[in-house]
């Protein structure tokens, strides 16, 4: 392509020269002749000594006059045919001297199919690129910015309860043993609840930075599930929630780090447990084939608007409801989940309607690390 337009240019200059050449060169004889017959004629009027007879014998000086007059054709000429690409260069100076200014609004219009016409396109692009790159360092910023605000609310919050209660007890040497107890659990579960949040956000850098050791082994993941479900029994028995596992088969091996793949899958759960105790139930359902495994984790009970659906795996983003003290937390899980899930080079989705809110993870069954495109995680897998 960049050939193409070079000889296109080429061509055109080489045209431009050509064309004025014979143009001087027409110009020229034209002058000479005419300027011969007015010789001729003063001369044959006995006018020898004027300025006309000069040029009927023209001498070195006259010749020189001639060819200046040529060369002078031949510039306008080749100047005049040239002045759009020179007008354009100007344009395209002036453009880049804008965008050097700091002005990024800068758009130079594409004309012909040159050089130059290639380098208003890239330079657009350029911009286009420039302006792509600030507003996601904007974004970035402004994440960091909620992730400070989010991370010190989240915390603050049970850490407060914590060294409350546990003033409580320092300071009061008469209180019931009923009591103690009582505040020591309230403690004990504010405790977890901030290993949780401080959990969260470490694996949700290890994941994004590409600081997570795989190990890819056989797995079976009818089984791990079956597990990951009597493992919150309690959590279900709190929520008075009942659990479903449903599978089109007993048993069926993958090829993922079984690890990650029970965070996965714990996040979801957990996610569902949280956000689904209106609906008294949670149904986890696995289909397997050849190559796919899909396993889908529904819970019934609030309907997500549609417009936060696609925002649901974005890093911090929480639904508006679900910020409260029982529910609350960083905004990882989701995000942490689709990390897993990339990296195990499946696709994670999400419906919400009135039959439930249904995340569903497709996984391949023999995943081959070695070929597998990592996306946007950033950074390097240690495997």
């Amino acid at each position: 392509m960049k050939n193409d337009m070079s000889r296109r240019f080429h061509t055109r200059v080489i045209t431009n020269i050509i064309f004025s050449t014979v143009f001087a060169c027409l110009a020229d004889l034209f002058l000479v002749t005419n300027l011969s017959m007015l010789g001729q004629y003063a001369v044959e009027h006995g006018k020898e000594g004027s300025l006309q007879a000069a040029f009927y014998h023209p001498d070195s000086i006259i010749v020189l006059l001639y060819v200046l007059a040529g060369i002078a054709t031949f510039s306008i000429t080749f100047l005049l045919l040239q002045r759009n690409s020179m007008n354009y260069i100007t344009r395209l100076s002036a453009a880049i001297q804008n965008i050097s200014e700091g002005d990024l609004n800068t758009v130079v219009e594409v004309v012909g199919d040159d050089e130059f016409s290639a380098m208003a396109a890239n330079l657009n692009k350029m911009v286009a690129d420039i302006r792509q790159l600030m507003d996601k360092e904007r974004e970035s910023e402004r994440t960091k910015n909620e992730l400070i605000t989010n991370v010190a609310h989240d915390l603050r919050t049970p850490l407060t309860s914590i060294i409350g209660y546990l003033e409580l007890l320092a300071g009061s040497a008469n209180l019931p043993p009923e009591m103690e107890k009582k505040y020591l659990n309230i403690t004990y579960t504010k405790a977890k609840r901030l290993e949780k949040l401080i959990e969260d956000l470490f694996g949700f850098t290890k994941l994004n930075y590409g600081k997570v050791s795989m190990k890819v082994t056989k797995v079976d993941i009818v089984k791990l599930l079956s597990q990951l479900l009597e493992e919150f029994y309690p959590n279900f028995m709190d929520k008075n929630l009942a659990y479903e596992l449903q599978s089109n088969v007993p048993a069926k091996t993958v090829s993922a780090d079984g690890n990650l793949l029970a965070r996965l899958f714990d996040n979801l759960i957990n996610n569902a447990i949280k956000y689904g105790a209106e609906g008294k139930r949670i149904l986890v359902k696995i289909h397997a084939e050849e190559a796919i495994v899909t396993v889908s984790v529904t819970n019934y009970g609030y309907v997500i608007p549609k417009d936060e659906l696609p925002l649901l795996f974005d890093k911090f983003y929480r639904v508006e409801q679900s910020r409260s003290t029982n529910t609350g937390g960083t905004g990882l899980g989701l995000a942490i989940a689709k990390n897993i899930v990339d990296m195990h080079g499946g696709t994670i989705g999400v419906t919400s309607d009135l039959n439930g809110t249904v995340f569903t993870v497709k996984l391949q069954v023999d995943f081959d690390i070695n070929k597998e495109n990592f996306g946007e995680l950033g950074g390097r897998h240690e495997y």
